[in-house]
């Protein structure tokens, strides 16, 4: 599976507590339609904690509905239970996409050895192709290079990493190490031009909910050789990537497309709403980037 470019790591709508179903297939026309190159359903942008496994296992299936081959779609059916991220990861392949996020466990703490372990029982008990997402801030395990490159000659559907450490540096390692056996998307809007340059193929974006063509346009001009461009459109958007962690994701970015009139004012307990300075801070950024609001 070839992965390049932006990919949206979507936000889940709720309207009432529940899942609002109209509102999120919207915004997956809302990204084909501005030229994003994939979409990434039950993330942990899309509050995948609190989000059911019928919900979310609904969520997968209207994306590659809404989708209709356009774009892929790359489930998130991660969580720290190996056999749920089975059950899930079997769901999404059952529902039609065209491959699996799998966060790495959170909570438990594994080891390196469990972190392996975790990762190939999904695969072996599994048909898609994987993405893993490393995103050790918000979890308790840091996959290192040495147990991706074990993953990556046992597991032979293990086509990406999302790298979210925040290091480029990390980047770097996983790219000198593994080369084009396997794919590294950058998992930190702010980072997603320096890791292109250090021979990352593309981001898994926050910021592109709200602004899909603009995030695209940041990997479109890097991949089509126009490093000019590249920079002058990723730091249009620093701004705005700075802003959309002012407070736990995916708060700040709801409260954006909340003011765009495409989401309503909602996340899931434990998570609450962004307090009026950061919601004030976020839609300042857009309207500085450019957004009419």
């Amino acid at each position: 599976m070839k992965l390049q470019g932006a990919y949206t790591a979507l936000v889940t709508p709720f309207r009432g507590g529940a899942v609002d179903y109209e509102a999120f297939e919207a915004l997956v026309e809302f990204q084909i339609a501005d030229g994003i190159s994939g979409v990434v359903p039950v993330g942990t942008t899309g509050e995948s904690p609190t989000v059911t496994a019928e919900e979310a296992r609904e969520l997968v299936s209207r994306a590659v509905r809404q989708a209709r081959g356009r774009v892929p779609v790359i489930a998130g059916t991660g969580s720290n239970s190996t056999a749920e991220t089975v059950a899930r990861t079997r769901a999404a392949e059952a529902a039609g996409a065209q491959a699996a996020m799998v966060v790495m466990p959170y909570y438990n703490k594994p080891t390196q050895r469990g972190l392996v372990a975790h990762v190939r029982a999904v695969h072996d008990a599994t048909g898609l192709p994987l993405v893993l997402y490393n995103v050790p801030t918000r979890g308790t395990a840091d996959l290192a290079v040495e147990s991706l490159v074990e993953l990556c000659k046992a597991c032979p559907r293990v086509v990406g990493l999302k790298e979210a450490t925040g290091n480029i540096l990390r980047a770097q390692s996983v790219v000198a190490a593994l080369g084009d056996r396997l794919t590294v998307l950058c998992g930190d809007d702010a980072l997603t031009l320096g890791m292109l340059a250090c021979g990352a193929r593309g981001v898994i974006s926050v910021t592109s909910n709200a602004l899909p063509g603009a995030v695209a346009g940041v990997c479109r001009s890097f991949l089509e050789g126009d490093l000019e461009a590249a920079r002058r459109r990723h730091l249009a958007l620093l701004e705005v990537h700075e802003s959309m962690f002012l407070e736990t994701n995916p708060g700040p970015v709801k409260a954006a497309l909340a003011a765009m009139g495409k989401v309503r004012e909602e996340v899931r307990l434990p998570l609450v709403w962004p307090t009026e300075a950061t919601v004030h801070k976020v839609l300042a950024a857009l309207r500085r980037a450019g957004v009419s609001l």
